[in-house]
C-alpha cells in the first residue's frame, strides 16, 4: 500500500514537472495571434523584433495566411532578425512570377514567347477548355518555404516545434475552417495563404484548401484552444476600400472579399479579454500587394508594437529568465544527409522518369538544398506542371529526395491568343489575330505537336512535330528530329526609295516544308541541321505607270537545300528585356529553280544585347540578311521600314536581296501595375540601315537613318507602343504598335 502511494506521488510530481516546462506557474501561458493580409503581413516581423527586445516569451502561435507564414517560420526556430534578413533578400517579383525565369526555359519554350505572350494561356482537357486556377504561380513561395523549414523537416506534429503552432485554412468545398496541426509544415503554410484567384488551392488529406482569411483571419479561438492564458493579437488586415475604387469589377470583387474577411475579424476581436494585448500597426496606403515595400512594413510593425510596450511590460521576463527560455527553445540545425534515392512522383500526364537523368541531385550525393531547388525549377521550366516541390524523406534504406509534381489541370493541350496591330494614323494599318496550340507529351519520349494560326493582314499556318531521340542524358541535351510545314500570304509593296511613293502592290505566297536533326544546348540555345524546300510566288495586283518594269507579270521560284540554324537566347524577358543577349543565325545552300536551275546561298543573322543600370535599360541590335541569287527587278527578298525597323520610313519602303540594319535603344520603367504584366515604359531609339537589290550596290555610305520616341507597356497580349517616328530622308509621324517590332 505504501509503495502504491509513493508511486502515485511520484507520478503526480512528474506530471507537475512536465506542465511546469510548458506553462510555468509563475507566469501566464502567452499566445501570439498573427492575422492575414498579404504583403501587409510583413509588419509582423517588426512586432516580433519588439517582443524579443522586450523579453516577451511566446508559448504558442496561431496564424492565418501571411500571418501563418511569419508565425510558422518563427515557431520553427527562426529569430526576428533572421526573418528580417531573409525576407529583405527576397526578389518578390520573381517569387510570384507566373513561371521560372526565362533563362531557365528550354529553347522551345523561349521561342513560344517570341510568337505569342505566355500570359493568356488556355487548356483543352477532356473536351473542355480550361483556364489556370490562379493568376500568380506559387512555385517560388513553395520553394522559399521548403528551404526555410528544412531544419524541422522531421517534425510531423506542430506541437513538437520549438514553439507549438497552428495554421488556419479554409475547406473550399464546405466553407469551414481547417486547423492545420500536423504534417508537412511548408505545405501547411502555403495552404493557409492560398488567396482565391491569386494562388491555386492546395490539397491535404483529400480536402481542397484555400486561404484561411476567408473564415478566420484573426484566429483568437485557435490560440485559446492551444491553452493560452493571455494573447498578443496583431491585426494587419486590409481596411475596406473607398468608393472611388469600386468602379471596376476587380475593385468590387476585392471589396467583397474584404467585407467577408472584416466580418470574421470583428467577431474574433470581440472575444478579446482585458488582459489581452491588441497591436494594430498603422500601415497607411500600403496594400496587400506591396511586397517590394518589405522594409517599410517591418518598420511600421515595429512602431505599432512600440505603442503597446507599457502593456507588454506585464508579460516580459528579466534578462536571465528570458535567456533561459530562449535556451529551452533551440533552433534546429539544417539536415546533413546522403541521398539513398531520388525519385519523381505525382504526374499522370507525363513520364517523369524521362526527366530524372537530367537532375543534378543523384543517389549517393550529399543533400544540397540549393541543388534541389535548381532541380525543382528545371522540372517547372518544362511548362507541364503547376507545382514542382521537393521533400527530404526518411525511409528504411535511408534519407532520399522526392520531387512531387502536380500536372497542370488545363493540359496537355495548351492554347495562347495574341494580337498584332499597327497604324500610322495616315491610312496605313494592319491587324492580325494569332492563335497557337501546343500538345505536350505526344509520345513517351516527350514528343510535341506545335501549331500556329494567324488571321488578318498576314494569314499563315505553321505546324511542327518534334520527337526527342532519347539517346543522351536527359532532354536538356538530347538529340531530336523535327518535321515542319508552313504557308504564308502577305501583301508587299514597291516604293520609290527617295519619295516614298508606292509604285506597285504584290501578293506574295510562301510554302515551306522541312525536316531537322537538332540538339538543345541545355538552357543556352539550340542547333538544327536539316533539309528544306520553299516555294515562293509573287503576283502583281497594282502597278503604277512609274513602275520600272511595267511588263512584269509575276515571279515564282522553288528553293531546295541544306539548312543550318543556331540560336542562343539568354534574354530575361521576350518584351522590354532588361538584361541578356540573343543571337540567331541561319544559312541555307542549295538549288533554286525558276525556268532553269542555279545554285544559291542564303544567310540570315541577327543579334541583340541588353543591359540595365537602375531603371534605365540600353539595347543594341544588329541584323544582316543576304541571298546571292538572281532576282526579279520587281521586289527584293527583304524589306526595311516601319516602327523601330527604320522609323520614319513606310513599312517595306526599302527592299532588296541584301540588308543591313542596326538599332540602339534606351527605355526606362515608369511604373508597374497589377493589370499589366510588367508595367509602363518610356524610351527612344536611333536606327540605321538599308537594303540593296544587287550585292555590287551595297555600301555603308548609303545607310539611311531613323529615330523614334515612345511610351510602351508590356501587356498580357504583347508589347504595346505609342510613339513619334522621324527620318531625315523619310517622314515624321505618329504610330500605334501592338506586337514585337
Amino acid at each position: 500500500m505504501r509503495c502504491s502511494a509513493v508511486a502515485l506521488l511520484a507520478a503526480l510530481a512528474l506530471l507537475g514537472s512536465a506542465r511546469a516546462q510548458t506553462a510555468p506557474p509563475e507566469r501566464p501561458r502567452i499566445g501570439l495571434v498573427l492575422s492575414g493580409g498579404g504583403a501587409r503581413g510583413l509588419a509582423h516581423v517588426g512586432v516580433l523584433k519588439v517582443l524579443e527586445r522586450e523579453h516577451v516569451p511566446i508559448d504558442v502561435i496561431a496564424g492565418t495566411s501571411m500571418g501563418a507564414i511569419i508565425g510558422g517560420l518563427y515557431a520553427s526556430g527562426m529569430s526576428a532578425d533572421e526573418l528580417e534578413r531573409e525576407l529583405l533578400r527576397v526578389r518578390w517579383d520573381n517569387l510570384f512570377a507566373s513561371r521560372v525565369e526565362r533563362r531557365e526555359l528550354s529553347q522551345r519554350r523561349k521561342e513560344e514567347d517570341f510568337e505569342i505572350s505566355p500570359v493568356l494561356e488556355l487548356g483543352l482537357r477532356d473536351g473542355e477548355f480550361r483556364t489556370p486556377q490562379g493568376a500568380v504561380s506559387s512555385r517560388g513561395l513553395e520553394s522559399l518555404l521548403r528551404r526555410y523549414t528544412l531544419p524541422v523537416r522531421g517534425v510531423q506534429r506542430f506541437d513538437e516545434l520549438p514553439i507549438p503552432f497552428r495554421a488556419v485554412a479554409t475547406d473550399m468545398e464546405s466553407g469551414q475552417p481547417v486547423i492545420l496541426s500536423e504534417g508537412d509544415l511548408a505545405l501547411a503554410l502555403r495552404s493557409s495563404m492560398s488567396v482565391p484567384g491569386v494562388f491555386s488551392p492546395t490539397e491535404i488529406d483529400g480536402r481542397v484548401l484555400g486561404d484561411g482569411g476567408l473564415v478566420n483571419n484573426v484566429p483568437v479561438n485557435v490560440a485559446r484552444a492551444m491553452g493560452a492564458d493571455v494573447l498578443i493579437v496583431v491585426n494587419i488586415g486590409t481596411p475596406l476600400a473607398a468608393r472611388d475604387t469600386l468602379a471596376t469589377a476587380f475593385g468590387v470583387t476585392q471589396q467583397m472579399i474584404n467585407i467577408l474577411t472584416e466580418q470574421n475579424v470583428q467577431r474574433s476581436l470581440a472575444t478579446l479579454q482585458p488582459a489581452d494585448v491588441l497591436v494594430s500597426p498603422q500601415l497607411g496606403k500600403l496594400t496587400a500587394a506591396d511586397f517590394d515595400s518589405a522594409l517599410a512594413f517591418i518598420e511600421l510593425g515595429r512602431r505599432g508594437a512600440e505603442q503597446m510596450v507599457p502593456r507588454l511590460a506585464a508579460l516580459a521576463l528579466d534578462a536571465p529568465r528570458y535567456a533561459a527560455w530562449r535556451a529551452a527553445h533551440p533552433q534546429p540545425q539544417a539536415p546533413h544527409a546522403t541521398l539513398s534515392f531520388v525519385r519523381i512522383t505525382g504526374s499522370t500526364q507525363t513520364v517523369p522518369e524521362r526527366l530524372t537523368a537530367q537532375l543534378e541531385s543523384q543517389p549517393g550525393q550529399p543533400f544540397d538544398a540549393a541543388q534541389a531547388e535548381r532541380d525543382a525549377r528545371a522540372l517547372a521550366a518544362t511548362g507541364d506542371y503547376v507545382r514542382a516541390d521537393y521533400r527530404l524523406l526518411p525511409e528504411m534504406q535511408g534519407d532520399g529526395l522526392e520531387f512531387e509534381l502536380e500536372d497542370k489541370p488545363w493540359g496537355p493541350h495548351y492554347f495562347r491568343i495574341g494580337l498584332d496591330l499597327s497604324t500610322d494614323f495616315a491610312g496605313r494599318s494592319a491587324f492580325n489575330l494569332k492563335i497557337s496550340h501546343n500538345r505536350h507529351w505526344l509520345t513517351r519520349n516527350g514528343g510535341e505537336w506545335r501549331n500556329r494560326l494567324q488571321l488578318g493582314a498576314v494569314p499563315l499556318w505553321y505546324t511542327e512535330l518534334y520527337e526527342p531521340l532519347n539517346v543522351t542524358r536527359g532532354p536538356a541535351f538530347d538529340w531530336f528530329v523535327a518535321g515542319y510545314a508552313g504557308i504564308e500570304r502577305r501583301e508587299v509593296s514597291a516604293f520609290d526609295r527617295d519619295s516614298g511613293n508606292e509604285l506597285g502592290v504584290f501578293q506574295r505566297g510562301t510554302e515551306r516544308v522541312g525536316i531537322d536533326l537538332g540538339q538543345p544546348w541545355g538552357r543556352l540555345g539550340e542547333l538544327r541541321l536539316g533539309l528544306t524546300k520553299l516555294r515562293m510566288r509573287t503576283t502583281p495586283r497594282i502597278l503604277s505607270s512609274d513602275f520600272p518594269d511595267p511588263s512584269f507579270t509575276g515571279d515564282a521560284l522553288t528553293e531546295t537545300g541544306l539548312r543550318a540554324r543556331a540560336v542562343i537566347d539568354q534574354l530575361d524577358y521576350a518584351s522590354f528585356p532588361q538584361s541578356g543577349y540573343r543571337i540567331e543565325a541561319e544559312a541555307v545552300t542549295g538549288e533554286v529553280r525558276r525556268t532553269e536551275s542555279q545554285r544559291f546561298n542564303r544567310v540570315e543573322a541577327n543579334a541583340l544585347t541588353v543591359g540595365s543600370w537602375g531603371r534605365h535599360t540600353f539595347s543594341l541590335y544588329g541584323q544582316m540578311l543576304a541571298v546571292d541569287q538572281a532576282r526579279s527587278a520587281a521586289v527584293g527578298r527583304y524589306a526595311l521600314g516601319g516602327f523601330q525597323q527604320l522609323s520614319g520610313y513606310k513599312p517595306g519602303q526599302l527592299e532588296g536581296n541584301y540588308l543591313l540594319f542596326g538599332r540602339l535603344a534606351w527605355y526606362m520603367r515608369l511604373s508597374q501595375t497589377p493589370t499589366l504584366t510588367r508595367g509602363f515604359f518610356f524610351g527612344a531609339s536611333l536606327e540605321a540601315g538599308n537594303a540593296w537589290l544587287r550585292k555590287a550596290d551595297l555600301s555603308l555610305g548609303d545607310l539611311r537613318t531613323g529615330m523614334s520616341m515612345f511610351f510602351g507597356a508590356d501587356t498580357g497580349i504583347g508589347p504595346l507602343y505609342f510613339g513619334l517616328t522621324h527620318a531625315p530622308h523619310g517622314s515624321t509621324g505618329i504610330t500605334l504598335f501592338l506586337g514585337r517590332p
